[in-house]
Formats: C-alpha cells, structure tokens, sequence
C-alpha cells in the first residue's frame, strides 16, 4: 500500500512539474497531493521556490523535489513490527501479546453489545445500579463469546454481528383476533425464516420450536 501510494505521489509531483502552474495553484495543488499521500508524504523532499512578487504571481512557476531514501531505510526497517508498552512484569513476549489480543476482544464485546442492548449511555448515582450495569455488560460478553466458540466450530468465517444482522431480522409477533362475545384471540407467532436464516440455523443445527398455542382472554361485556 505505500509503495502504491508512493508511486502515485510521484507521479502527481512529476504531473505538477510539467505543467508549472502559478504560484497559488501550485500551493493548493500540492495541498491535495499531500492529503491523499498521507505518511507517504514524509518520505519526499519537496522545495518550493521563493514567493514572488505580488505583481509577478501570475506567471507560471516550478519547484523540486526528491526521494529521503535515509526516512524510506527506516521506514521499511520498522514494517511488521508493533511496539506494545505494558506494566506487565511478563518476559514471554508470546503471553504478553495474547494478554493485549484478549483485552481488545473483551472491549470490542462490551462496546458492541452494549450498544445493542441499548444500556448505554447510562449516568449511574447508586453503587448498586453501577454493579448491575456491569453484571450486564458481563453477561453480554458471556454471550458473545459462547457465540463466538459455537460459530468457530460450525460455521468459519462468520462473526458473530453477522449471525446477528442475520437472525435479528426474524420477529415475534402477538395478533388479536377479537370476538364476538367480548372476547380476544391471542396468537404469538415467529416469522417464518428466510433462505438465508434457514441455511444458517441448519448450518448451527439450531431447529425452531414449535408455533405456541393460541390463548383467548375473559369474557368482558361487548361495547355497543
């Protein structure tokens, strides 16, 4: 990816050069160029004339620029390699490492399901309710991560917020029916599932219980 952004950079620098654009132009042009480069930016030297004169801006300008081939070294020296700062009195490099990958997938799980049970933001005053909150955002992980394990057993490469979006869009639904004497029929019905929740649920081995029966309430006088 750096070296195409390089190679673009490049380009454009060289583009710019060949056109020789007047001086405010050439400012913004390069400004553009800048932004899109990104770091890649850094590891060229680019030398911009002296401004001219107020009365002498309109007339076409050019400048120079150059590879930092010593920025360019260490850059490549440092590629594949993360620098991670612990407290951790750990020495195996291996243990601390997992230490961190599991602290990024234990916030990853309480940021992300918090937010779809909705329990936040919440402003706590009571010790109690903190402790409930976190009780939650811990139960929520539980779940996550049994989610996880199943979906790494029978179904790899399928996280767990696709499972989610996918099975999240079947309903449980309560319709009345009223009668004629006062009375209300109550089925509570699943939404059937579509092809791809049925082909995930038999990818699980997750079978669907069946329709529960339907319940009628007391009768009530009939309003006129």
């Amino acid at each position: 990816m750096r070296r195409r952004r390089l190679k673009r950079l490049w380009a454009r620098l060289k583009e710019l050069q060949h056109q020789r654009p007047r001086y405010e132009n050439l400012l913004l042009k390069l400004g553009a160029a800048k932004k899109d480069a990104g770091r890649v930016w850094g590891l060229v030297d680019v030398r911009l004339p002296t401004p001219p004169p107020e009365k002498a801006r309109s007339r076409r300008t050019t400048f120079f620029f150059r590879l930092d081939r010593d920025k360019l070294r260490a850059m490549c020296s440092r590629e594949g390699r993360y620098l991670l700062r612990s407290n951790l009195t750990e020495t195996d490099p291996a243990k601390l490492w997992e230490f961190y990958l599991l602290l990024a997938e234990v916030e990853a799980a309480f940021k992300g399901l918090k937010g779809d049970l909705a329990v936040r933001p919440i402003f706590h005053r009571r010790i109690e309710r903190v402790e409930a909150h976190i009780f939650i955002a811990f139960l929520a992980y539980c779940l996550h991560a049994t989610l996880r394990e199943i979906l790494r057993q029978k179904a790899p490469g399928l996280t767990v917020r696709q499972m989610l979006d996918v099975l999240g869009a079947m309903q449980m639904l309560d319709v009345h029916f009223p009668t004629t004497d006062g009375r209300e029929l109550i089925f509570t019905r699943y939404t059937q599932p579509e092809r791809e929740q049925q082909l995930l649920l038999a990818q699980l081995g997750w079978t669907l219980p069946e329709q529960p029966p339907p319940r009628i309430t007391a009768k009530r006088a009939v309003e006129m």
